[in-house]
């Protein structure tokens, strides 16, 4: 098998409401797809969905760097996925969410190939055969001007269904505790609930804000200090009664391996984004668990295809066990066909499609053509 052609598209859908967080607004989806068609015929996607804030990469710098990356791997095995991946890598440094959409797609393929869901590909079983796992997706608060906002956006939320909250917090001072106490009040005690700050807070304030909220309830404090503080990060984990999450200080799998080291979080969040795919997701999860640590997995503004890139990885790894795969859900128009889906009756559950591959392609109508490439 090679690689024919590669075909490269825009995608631009907007969320029903905007998501505020500390260090930034995303107003929708500004991602970039990828199309990898091979000489028998097989078909893999891929897409990256770049958060500038975040991962440093935009859809305009994720489009130049996809051409080169398809000059790169045209003609080649798409089934060697270490040395293409290892050659895209190796290319550039920077850029993971491109690099994501590659892996996304290389791996696409070799789950077709081998005629298996990805999930089974990468080892693991189906959901039916995971009864002690419920397989759903928290839904995500972003910053309210007001606490009446935030609770009527909790309300939403559990009205929806939802077991599990994600607030986005990090304001100065203490005003963060007043919105999160008021969600705790309004969803009761059985209501998964967990702070993400952004890296909103310094040291003192994170340890403030913590303590406040102690009595709350709370699942876990993701990344609470800035991305580089990895020596604050452990003096607060041993500082406070709360596990601490590590999200933009690991990007990839030698930064898990310094976090483990500094003994700077409990869990750490897996975002293919970030990561640049799969092949280092699987690295981040490894180490993980040989420390002992359990992994969660997030999103940026992905569509179902990406998400249900997610999905299959979280569905082969017990370890990933907190699910933070909604940035869909908030989507006003869906491009996808098939791939993971999210229960209308039961609200956050997730269903992983049985398909070969990531069982999900686009509706090429919603796409903007940008460039194809052919050997």
């Amino acid at each position: 098998m090679q690689i024919d052609s590669i075909e490269i598209y825009k995608l631009k859908i907007r969320f029903k409401t905007p998501l505020k967080v500390s260090i930034g607004v995303t107003e929708g989806a500004e991602n970039v797809v990828i199309k990898i068609i091979t000489n028998t015929g097989l078909i893999g996607w891929g897409e990256a969905s770049p958060c500038a804030y975040i991962t440093g990469d935009t859809q305009a710098t994720n489009l130049v760097t996809a051409e080169q990356l398809a000059q790169l791997i045209l003609g080649k095995d798409p089934l060697a996925i270490d040395a293409r991946m290892t050659e895209i890598n190796g290319f550039i440094v920077g850029e993971p969410s491109i690099r994501s959409a590659f892996d996304m797609a290389l791996y696409d393929l070799a789950a077709k190939a081998a005629e298996m869901p990805l999930y089974q590909f990468l080892g693991g079983a189906s959901a039916a055969e995971q009864p002690e796992r419920e397989f759903r997706t928290d839904l995500t608060i972003g910053w309210q001007d007001t606490v009446e906002q935030t609770v009527a956006q909790a309300k939403e939320v559990l009205d929806a269904g939802f077991d599990a909250i994600k607030m986005k917090v990090g304001r100065s001072g203490l005003q963060d505790v007043a919105h999160v106490a008021a969600v705790r009040e309004f969803a009761g005690p059985d209501v998964a609930i967990k702070v993400d700050s952004n890296q909103g807070w310094d040291y003192p304030t994170a340890v403030a804000n913590i303590n406040a909220m102690a009595p709350l309830n709370l699942q876990y404090s993701e990344q609470p200090l800035a991305v580089w503080d990895f020596a604050n990060l452990a003096r607060l984990r041993d500082k406070v009664n709360l596990p601490i999450c590590a999200d933009e200080s690991v990007f990839d799998d030698k930064d898990a391996l310094k976090l483990v080291a500094a003994g700077a979080a409990d869990y750490l969040n897996i975002k293919l984004g970030k990561s640049g795919g799969i092949h280092t997701g699987l690295k981040i999860n490894a180490i993980a668990e040989a420390a002992g640590l359990k992994c969660m997995i997030g999103c940026f503004g992905e569509s179902r295809l990406a998400l249900s890139a997610s999905a299959h990885l979280a569905l082969a790894r017990p370890n990933i066990t907190f699910l933070d795969l909604d940035s869909a859900y908030m989507f006003i128009d869906d491009p996808v066909q098939g791939g993971m889906q999210y229960d209308k009756s039961v609200g956050g559950l997730i269903h992983v499609s049985d398909a070969p591959g990531l069982g999900a392609s686009f509706d090429e109508s919603m796409l903007e053509s940008y460039a194809v490439f052919t050997v």
